[in-house]
């Protein structure tokens, strides 16, 4: 929008929310999106404040459970594949006009670790 190559409109959010669409917004702020962190956290037990920035949001969320390496390494693969699914997500929902509900969102969640789990046979 700064150098004139897209408009105004062009970067609000696609669930017309009326906000402009930033990482921030998108990952945390967006209510169906950040309505789904809530869902996760509750699936793996993890009970915190979203921060503002997705940079805290991503240090607090895989840091949450202390000192346990192994811990961490699940916590960013939930992370991961929770901002793989909100992606793909946006991008239905902008260019093929497809909405998910948060639960179903929830479950791609579920599944997509619980594949990526099972294509490294690692067992939690």
């Amino acid at each position: 929008m700064r150098r004139g190559v897209i408009n105004m409109d062009d970067q609000l959010c696609v669930s017309e929310c009326g906000q402009i669409e930033t990482i921030d917004h998108l990952i945390i702020h967006r209510p169906v999106f950040g309505n789904l962190w809530q869902l996760v956290k509750s699936w793996i037990g993890v009970y915190s404040v979203d921060p503002y920035q997705v940079t805290d949001h991503f240090y607090q969320f895989v840091h949450s459970s202390g000192g346990l390496a192994r811990r961490w390494s699940f916590l960013y693969l939930i992370w991961l594949c929770c901002i793989w699914v909100l992606w793909n997500e946006r991008n239905q929902r902008l260019f093929a006009n497809k909405a998910n509900s948060t639960v179903q969102l929830l479950e791609k969640v579920k599944m997509s670790s619980l594949r990526w789990l099972k294509a490294k046979n690692v067992c939690f």
